[in-house]
């Protein structure tokens, strides 16, 4: 017996990484999903493995910080499925990666738009339908920069703060309704992206992308990165009956390299 049984999960920003990895995770538990994205080809490639594994997979096309796409996205969930019990709010913008100094307004206010705000009209657009249904459980995609004060990373980390803040505001004020609200804050994700992010590191440290790997994982306790996929199993954690109890948490996701 899956942990999502019967229910219906509503991811967005699902892409080749952790958006895949937590529609299959959702799929693997027995829920259906709703997948949500900017770009159809990656959504249809999604949901083409989630209904390879027996479930129901509804592509919509749109971006979270469009208000008029949040409405359509959350009626199409609805006259497909009749209700949503997961939101997952995985949507992000990459930071700038400048000193707030020097960033100017407009770019921040873009980071925001897509780090803080979209997942906040999201849950403003599903709440109503969960509370209807007698509960649900509504999970933010956070960062370890919560954790981190990293130099060009100032805009990212406003951001991320106020999602958490956020979060743990909506835990109280929907508590009453059944609605649970948590965050899982991931370190650096194993896959191509960070690898990327290692090669570049290493071209400009004249150094190999392993050798930059290795000295990023010595600061963690298990002495590696955690992969997408483990990941996704907290999040199936926090959208399940085995967490029924806890609201407005955040949990980090980093092997071990530091602890709250």
């Amino acid at each position: 017996m899956g942990l999502l049984n019967g229910k219906v999960g509503l991811i967005t920003g699902v892409g080749p990484g952790m958006g895949r990895d937590l529609a299959l995770a959702f799929a693997r538990e027995g829920a259906d999903v709703v997948l949500t994205a900017r770009t159809e080809e990656r959504l249809n490639q999604v949901a083409a493995e989630v209904r390879a594994l027996g479930r129901r997979a509804l592509c919509v096309c749109g971006s979270v910080d469009d208000e008029a796409d949040r409405a359509r996205i959350v009626a199409a969930a609805e006259q497909e499925f009749g209700s949503i019990d997961v939101l997952v709010n995985n949507a992000f913008q990459q930071p700038p990666f400048e000193t707030l100094e020097a960033t100017p307004l407009d770019t921040i206010r873009a980071g925001l738009e897509i780090n803080l705000l979209a997942a906040l009209g999201m849950t403003q657009r599903v709440a109503p339908l969960m509370r209807k249904c007698g509960g649900g459980a509504i999970v933010m995609v956070n960062s370890a920069i919560l954790r981190q004060p990293l130099a060009t990373m100032g805009a990212y980390k406003m951001a991320k703060h106020g999602l958490l803040g956020m979060a743990q505001a909506l835990a109280v004020e929907l508590g009453p309704d059944g609605i649970r609200v948590n965050s899982v804050a991931p370190w650096y994700i194993q896959g191509e992206s960070v690898q990327a992010h290692f090669r570049a590191a290493a071209e400009a440290n004249g150094t190999t992308a392993a050798a930059i790997e290795a000295g990023i994982a010595s600061q963690a306790a298990l002495r590696r990165l955690p992969a997408s996929d483990e990941i996704s199993d907290v999040v199936v954690f926090l959208a399940s009956w085995l967490s029924r109890a806890v609201t407005g948490q955040c949990i980090d996701v980093n092997c071990g390299a530091f602890y709250n």
